[in-house]
């Protein structure tokens, strides 16, 4: 039956920002699916919340790192092979403000990284998904959009 039969769907609503610092990029190594994976902050959008609220939240859990949001870079749809699950991710472009000494990271992350473009570009069979890369080349290709395309209403 397809939802258009009266089958439920939704998708996963997820958030990710891209941070820089000196010309590097804030990534986390982490597993997910029995692999070794690199992705930037990123993670669901919980009840209750607004999706910058989501990204501040997520890159301070996976990260240890406190951030200041600065422009949306794109909303993306992908639907994952292996899974069958949908994605819509909300990215944003993003300043670090400070590190929380001692955080300790979310489940499943190994470790933060800070790694240039070509660093993360040449681990492209490790990004967690297609939607890495594409974020990263999109915000380096300078879409920056202003805040105020995302409203929470209610």
């Amino acid at each position: 039956m397809s939802y258009r039969e009266g089958r439920f769907w939704q998708p996963d609503v997820t958030v990710a920002t891209v941070v820089v610092r000196d010309g590097r990029l804030l990534c986390v190594e982490e597993r997910a699916n029995g692999r070794l994976v690199i992705n930037q902050p990123a993670g669901h959008l919980e009840p209750d919340e607004s999706l910058l609220e989501a990204a501040v939240r997520e890159t301070r859990e996976e990260t240890g790192w406190n951030v200041r949001i600065t422009h949306v870079v794109g909303a993306y749809q992908w639907k994952a092979e292996e899974t069958g699950r949908h994605y819509m991710r909300f990215a944003f472009a993003a300043e670090p403000v400070d590190e929380i000494p001692g955080a300790s990271l979310d489940e499943g992350i190994v470790r933060t990284l800070w790694l240039t473009p070509q660093e993360l570009q040449a681990e492209a069979t490790r990004h967690r998904s297609p939607l890495v890369w594409r974020t990263v080349a999109d915000f380096l290709g300078g879409s920056r959009h202003p805040l105020s395309l995302v409203q929470q209403l209610g």
